[in-house]
């Protein structure tokens, strides 16, 4: 009785965790597992940076490094490096994409809309091997004074002279 009573309680529990574990086109940016730093200066009005993703090497894609790049410019900032200055984020608060999903979830994963803003500079990828996974670099431009300006005028970020 006592093995029959367990059976049945660990198949209920497997038949709610299956279902709750339904799988959607819409990916997170909670827990993104990548970084970003400078890598030059690019043209007036962008950042030229090297984005890098962790993982399987069949998933990183060059979509996936753009998508990383404009997320990073926008949530993260990224460091500097000999030459080249680091960048604070546009975002002045990380809560502000949790916030305002309504405009983040279309933008990132349904629209792909920062494929406006981010274009790959060439070059191709590097790949390291870290552990069982790759770390997946690429050299990414990406036109910071349009980003700042769309984001602003959809009234997502404060603008640079609303402080005065």
């Amino acid at each position: 009785m006592k093995h029959q009573l367990l059976t049945a309680i660990i198949i209920g529990s497997m038949a709610l965790l299956l279902t709750a574990c339904k799988t959607t086109a819409v990916v997170s940016s909670v827990g993104l597992r990548y970084e970003m730093e400078c890598a030059g200066s690019g043209v007036q009005g962008t950042y030229l940076v090297k984005v890098w993703a962790y993982g399987n090497e069949r998933d990183i894609n060059i979509d996936l490094l753009k998508r990383y790049a404009v997320h990073g410019v926008i949530f993260r900032g990224y460091t500097g490096k000999s030459g080249c200055p680091a960048q604070r984020p546009m975002a002045t608060s990380p809560a502000l994409e949790q916030e305002r999903t309504n405009f983040f979830d279309p933008f990132f994963n349904i629209d792909k809309a920062y494929n406006r803003y981010a274009s790959d500079v060439g070059g191709g990828f590097e790949r390291i091997r870290v552990g069982n996974e790759y770390k997946i670099g690429a050299v990414i431009s990406v036109a910071k004074d349009m980003l700042r300006r769309d984001l602003e005028a959809a009234g997502v970020i404060r603008g640079l002279a609303d402080g005065f």
